[in-house]
């Protein structure tokens, strides 16, 4: 056991590290040249002034050492100040972060139960149930999310006027109001993947022996699936769960930029926009450090869930 969780987090720093590097070259071999934007532009803008200007913020060292110094001051929580705000990225990313962790946690609520209840359904009721919820799953995956949130917006926001279309609202109550219709486009094809992968797990554990055997026994048929179907199905359930949220934390861009909620999302689009390398650099690598962190945990848990995956892998 030891062994095995010294191994998985030495597969995360690795993959962290990589990860780091890709997303700090990626940003340096964009197209546009920091040092004009720092200068102020190239108005009036001076051989002299630009040399300057690299030398002051290093870039004109080669990239593994502009990376090296970079990393170094990362794994110290020191992501740097932000060409356009002049405030440390940190602050910057402090101040946005909670808004779209809501936003995540808003939509991973919605879909988990909307799509595992959807899935359950259509493996317990056969027919023309299983044939709506596979129906009207299908055409939600279809959806983009923004053509969804164009919709939502649309209907419930300007039409109905049920909810508000912008922000990100300010107390309980009306941040759940402001962040509605966000969630739901964003849940939309979570749901739909949730609800195929329950309903497969469940025809699965259906299938076993043990649950006929139950059946034959007179065990009433709610108890059954509760205890006999459902929980041998949540390991495949569980982890697609995880897979799906730790994807939407890098999937929030499109669903912020259209409500315009000031998330890590449209603070990415802005920094791209405006060649802010430190805040693009830093978002970047707080969207892949929490895809990998939620990745490695789901598959922690899923040996506990399910005992057989454990055994396979003691086996191997």
């Amino acid at each position: 056991m030891l062994r095995s969780l010294v191994r998985r987090i030495a597969g995360l720093f690795a993959t962290l590290l990589a990860a780091s590097f890709v997303i700090f070259a990626a940003v340096y071999a964009a197209p546009g040249d920091p040092a004009v934007f720092l200068a102020g532009g190239r108005d009036k803008l001076t051989p002299e002034k630009l040399l300057a200007v690299r030398a002051q913020y290093h870039l004109d060292e080669p990239l593994v050492v502009q990376y090296g110094r970079w990393l170094w001051d990362c794994v110290h929580t020191d992501l740097g100040r932000s060409f356009k705000y002049g405030d440390q990225v940190a602050d910057l990313v402090a101040a946005r972060l909670p808004t779209t962790l809501e936003l995540v946690g808003y939509a991973t609520v919605l879909f988990v139960l909307f799509g595992v209840g959807a899935g359950v359904l259509a493996a317990v009721r056969r027919g023309w149930a299983d044939s709506a919820v596979v129906g009207l799953t299908t055409l939600a995956a279809s959806v983009p999310s923004f053509v969804a949130a164009i919709a939502l917006v649309s209907v419930f926001g300007v039409r109905l006027g049920w909810f508000p279309v912008t922000g990100g609202g300010e107390g309980l109550g009306d941040t759940i109001r402001h962040l509605t219709l966000p969630a739901v486009s964003m849940a939309l094809g979570a749901l739909a993947i949730i609800s195929r992968v329950t309903r497969q797990a469940m025809l699965d554990a259906q299938a076993a022996d043990h649950v006929e055997v139950a059946r034959a026994s007179g065990v009433p048929e709610r108890d059954i699936v509760l205890r006999h179907v459902l929980r041998n199905a949540l390991g495949p359930i569980v982890t697609m769960c995880g897979l799906v949220t730790a994807g939407m934390l890098a999937g929030t861009v499109v669903v912020e930029t259209a409500f315009g909620i000031s998330g890590i999302g449209s603070l990415l689009v802005g920094a791209i926009n405006t060649h802010d390398f430190p805040v693009a650099q830093a978002v970047l690598l707080l969207m892949v450090t929490g895809y990998i962190l939620v990745t490695t945990l789901v598959d922690l848990v899923h040996p506990l869930l399910d005992p057989r995956v454990a055994v396979a892998r003691s086996a191997a």
